[in-house]
């Protein structure tokens, strides 16, 4: 059984990202999919910030699901995606390959549709001596139902279950860690909805730091003009 006593850390995680692709979001319903698509651009941000080395993969790109989408490719620009036809990714041998490649055993999972393509090989991967860890909302699954009977099925034989906010954050720790600091608080701001908005808050108004806007708001100064005086010519 893969031992979950102690946190991950972005030396010693992977993160994957399996299938996000428009036909596989066409049957996401678990998720408002413009907030699913935002969840995962915001952790890939992250996960590549600190330093986590990162696994992309698709299924019958061409025949079926199309291409990852670009917000996903734009953050790994150049890093090649494995192409697969089994459903499950562990099934691939060159994803097996890529897992293995990234010498990590804490396994963190994103992906559609999460009772398929993240569940199969999470089970085989717990298997096969992983720690597994599933954002589930970087996952999309084709019902709510569908959605907790993929999460409870992975639980069952040791999967952890986490979101997005509380995996970003657990990269980061500690406050005192300054190296990612900065780059993590300009992503919160921009994709982490009212936390985020809470984030721009605090350094403009606390800290008085600069707006984040290109283009920064101008309050005009409020003039003290004389009262008008009826009936005074």
């Amino acid at each position: 059984m893969p031992n979950y006593n102690k946190l991950f850390t972005p030396q010693d995680a992977a993160v994957v990202f399996i299938d996000h692709q428009p036909q596989m979001t066409f049957g996401v319903a678990n998720i408002e999919r413009s907030l699913l698509i935002n969840n995962v651009t915001l952790f890939a941000k992250v996960a590549k910030e600190f330093g986590a080395p990162a696994v992309i993969t698709s299924v019958e790109t061409l025949g079926f699901s199309g291409y990852v989408w670009p917000q996903l490719l734009d953050v790994f620009p150049g890093q090649a995606v494995i192409e697969r036809t089994s459903m499950n990714s562990w099934d691939d041998a060159g994803f097996r390959e890529a897992i293995k490649a990234t010498g990590r055993r804490n396994i963190i999972l994103t992906g559609l549709w999460t009772e398929v393509c993240v569940t199969w090989p999470a089970i085989e991967m717990i298997a096969a001596g992983y720690n597994i860890y599933v954002v589930e909302d970087c996952c999309g699954a084709t019902s709510p139902a569908a959605q907790e009977a993929a999460l409870s099925r992975m639980v069952q034989p040791g999967a952890t279950r986490l979101t997005t906010i509380g995996a970003l954050l657990e990269f980061q720790r500690d406050w005192r860690n300054k190296e990612h600091y900065n780059a993590l608080m300009s992503l919160l701001k921009q994709h982490a909805g009212a936390y985020g908005s809470g984030v721009e808050y605090a350094y403009t108004m606390v800290h008085k730091a600069p707006q984040s806007a290109i283009e920064p708001q101008i309050v005009p100064k409020k003039t003290h003009e004389e009262p008008h005086l009826a009936g005074v010519s």
